[in-house]
């Protein structure tokens, strides 16, 4: 067999690895999403992930941590270059739910390098990453356009006062 022959061969069978390999990462992928970790306000949002990932180049628009790699948000790179790849896209593994709690407050003056102070909170990540796009795109950019007020909601944002001052039942 020819050098040729062989490059060839293990060219093809390199090409076929990973082939297999970016369909079964892309097996995982879900078609709809539940975001639904902050619902006392607003119920969860179905999230169309596959319409989304029509409309965006790669993962990377919106993932700064997409499955098998490191990141690529240039805040988090500095000192994370070289990190792992990780094993699953999870939001709320670096962005706190609840910031003002004590638990994370606590966590956070545990901390004595303060690396991580500045990590936004879990609902300002979402809509950090989202609302510019929509506002690109001509998405919905508007509170009760992806979700929902709860019962909870109208009465923390005093939905009655906004109705009675609007005259037409919300703002």
């Amino acid at each position: 067999m020819s050098a040729k022959q062989i490059l060839t061969t293990l060219m093809t069978a390199l090409a076929f690895v990973m082939a297999v390999t970016m369909a079964q990462a892309f097996e995982d992928v879900p078609d709809q999403v539940s975001i639904d970790v902050m619902t006392q306000y607003f119920d969860g949002v179905e999230f169309d992930h596959e319409m989304h990932t029509e409309l965006g180049e790669d993962c990377s628009a919106c993932h700064h941590h997409a499955t098998g790699t490191g990141t690529t948000d240039d805040r988090c790179v500095r000192c994370h270059a070289d990190s792992d790849e990780v094993a699953e896209v999870g939001c709320s593994a670096c962005h706190a739910v609840d910031t003002f709690s004590a638990e994370h407050i606590n966590r956070q003056a545990a901390d004595v390098y303060q690396f991580h102070i500045d990590t936004p909170g879990l609902k300002a990540a979402y809509h950090w990453n989202c609302i510019g796009c929509h506002e690109q795109m001509d998405g919905p950019t508007g509170c009760q356009d992806c979700h929902a007020r709860t019962p909870e909601g109208d009465a923390f944002y005093h939905a009655d006062a906004q109705a009675s001052a609007a005259g037409e039942g919300g703002h």
